[in-house]
């Protein structure tokens, strides 16, 4: 008997020792990891600029990471006020000055609801935790990150004092809308530079922030923010902060967003926020240079763009009028994204990846992952047939249902004329020419003259459908705009990009583009194409993209919903890309995942009209 227990033990015995083993391990990663980054990292802390973005005036349209040595934006702890400063602690660690980096009963509170919901999400971060991935890592939500928090918040409190911990927290905080710390999102939200001039109602707005930047903050969401504001209240209140007449008064308090001169040095115009393009800038120049994000946002580089205000807000503020967008539901807005381009040189001037982007967010304008439709067939279909110099606008083609092998496209409505003019064809957008003019061209010229304009396909896309837009992966509207930008430019192509310039700390150039406008097609070609899509504005099925004065050359494009319970009456997807002499651009419109209950009524009018409303007040 006692050598079967004996026997027993044996894997008790071997399991404990494999136990103490992974603590020992875990205790020493602790250690090491933290002290590692730390020591190896100072810039992080102590760099003096942070990586400033700029338009293509030169203004400064986005900053990152404010810093602790030598500038503007960084507040000493003794020059902000008391209350904002406990608003922000009863908020976010309310036992800060007790623990030595790591909340304990936070974290486990955190890992009970963790297990309950069998997932590593929850929170239980102090605020020198919080510090130490601002300053250190990303916000991805998993057990080895939250680990290695925990391990940088132990070396920095060995190395600062609370007081240097949580000034450093609240001048490096994310507040949204590209706003690092509090100095910063004081201004940006309620106008005001002395931090000492902020309401009690704007104190506890701000400490209800870092919970969601992109949810709490006024601008993004007002009515979230003021019940989150009051939430803060309440803890104000219930730690003898602030009075019951003090809180109350306070929730009450509706937000309005301050004078466009109080955030910004243009006059009388708000300035536009540039979520989408922002983001977009730093994974170009992440591509660029080969230097993470993280690295560069806190590098000191001015980052020279040639996005345009004025057309970023024009966009900006047609994407905030719900008129625009009939389709909405309950539980679901129509998304959309667009992007301009500047033909002549490949600058993107404004680009929204949403209708309500956040940092980090999808960015629909330039995710390759919506069928353009009919706006695909002047670039797989007319436009190779023109280059191969055996069609012309006036060319006879057929009108008439054909099969091709098991491929047998139709016309919307079943309608067929029998023949019609190449012109007439796009400018009505029928489909059964375009499908003929293609297998006339051939699927490898299509391919090649595709590729030239910037648009690879696939293996996949290697058939006839391609010409009425079913394009395997789908493309995205940033492709689709340097695509047309082509058509604008007689001709010379030139790649879609964001950054003109980057430099380094001391002013030396570390990247320039070069433009290419590089002849890919004839010139005969565009110009013919053009005076056909201005056919298509003028005459066809892009009426409502036409301009007061200027002259828009375009293409719709729709693609059915194609799900079970609405047979043929809804939509997907709905383009429009177009251009004037300035600039083009491409709209799309639809639902992020379409369903028998979320699909487009509208057409590809709405898109055209959104194109318009856009183009007229960004100066084209």
């Amino acid at each position: 008997m006692r050598s079967k227990l004996k026997k027993a033990m044996y894997p008790i015995f071997d399991a404990a020792v494999v136990v103490v083993v992974l603590l020992l391990i875990g205790c020493l990663y602790m250690v090491l990891y933290g002290e590692a980054m730390v020591r190896n990292h100072p810039e992080a802390i102590f760099q003096a600029s942070s990586t400033v973005i700029t338009d293509s005036t030169g203004a400064e349209i986005a900053r990152f990471r404010t810093q602790s040595s030598g500038f503007a934006e960084y507040t000493d702890l003794e020059d902000m006020p008391e209350l904002l400063i406990q608003a922000f602690l009863v908020t976010e660690d309310r036992r800060f000055y007790q623990h030595e980096g790591i909340d304990y009963i936070g974290i486990s509170r955190a890992i009970v609801q963790d297990i309950a919901h069998m997932d590593w999400s929850q929170g239980g971060s102090s605020i020198t935790q919080q510090l130490a991935r601002n300053l250190y890592l990303n916000g991805e939500k998993t057990l080895v990150r939250k680990v290695n928090e925990m391990s940088i918040a132990l070396s920095l409190e060995k190395r600062f004092n609370k007081d240097e911990l949580l000034e450093m927290y609240l001048n490096h905080i994310y507040m949204g809308r590209q706003q690092y710390g509090v100095k910063a999102a004081a201004r940006r939200y309620f106008g005001h530079e002395d931090l000492h001039q902020l309401e009690l109602w704007q104190i506890a707005t701000l400490a209800g922030i870092p919970k969601g930047p992109s949810i709490y903050n006024p601008v993004d969401d007002d009515e979230r923010s003021k019940h989150r504001r009051s939430v803060i209240l309440t803890l104000m209140y219930e730690q003898g902060l602030i009075t019951r007449k003090q809180m109350e008064e306070a929730r009450r308090v509706d937000y309005t967003p301050p004078e466009a001169a109080s955030v910004s040095a243009a006059a009388d115009q708000p300035m536009p926020d540039y979520i989408s393009a922002v983001d977009t800038v730093m994974q170009e120049a992440a591509r660029l240079t080969g230097i993470g994000e993280a690295d560069i946002q806190s590098a000191g580089w001015t980052i020279h763009t040639g996005l345009d205000s004025q057309a970023q807000l024009a966009m900006e503020e047609a994407f905030r009028d719900p008129s625009r967008f009939s389709d909405d539901r309950e539980d679901e807005q129509v998304q959309a994204s667009m992007v301009i381009v500047d033909q002549h040189n490949g600058e993107v001037k404004a680009m929204m990846g949403g209708r309500n982007p956040v940092t980090g967010g999808m960015n629909r304008a330039i995710t390759d992952a919506r069928q353009p439709g009919s706006a695909f067939k002047p670039i797989i279909a007319y436009g190779p047939a023109l280059e191969s110099g055996r069609f012309k606008p006036e060319s006879m083609l057929p009108d008439k249902r054909t099969s091709y092998g098991s491929y047998r496209p139709s016309n919307l409505g079943g309608h067929y004329r029998g023949s019609v003019t190449m012109s007439f064809a796009l400018q009505k957008s029928i489909n059964a020419p375009a499908v003929w003019l293609l297998n006339q061209t051939g699927l490898k010229q299509a391919h090649e003259f595709a590729s030239r304009l910037g648009i690879e396909l696939d293996q996949e896309d290697f058939n006839l459908s391609i010409a009425l837009g079913g394009v395997h992966k789908g493309v995205s509207p940033l492709k689709m705009a340097q695509a047309y930008s082509v058509f604008a430019n007689n001709g010379r192509f030139n790649t879609a990009h964001l950054i003109r310039e980057i430099r380094d700390t001391n002013g030396r150039i570390i990247y320039a583009y070069r433009p290419e406008n590089k002849q890919v097609i004839t010139s005969t070609t565009a110009n013919t194409m053009t005076t056909m899509l201005q056919n298509v504005v003028s005459q066809g099925t892009g009426s409502r993209a036409q301009l007061s004065g200027y002259k828009v050359a375009g293409k719709t494009g729709t693609t059915q919903a194609a799900v079970p319970g609405i047979g043929n009456k809804g939509n997907r997807d709905l383009w429009f890309v177009g251009y004037t002499s300035k600039w083009t651009a491409a709209v799309w419109m639809g639902f992020d995942h379409t369903d028998a209950e979320h699909y487009m009524r509208s057409g590809s009018g709405a898109a055209a009209d959104l194109f318009a409303s856009v183009m007229n007040r960004a100066g084209r």
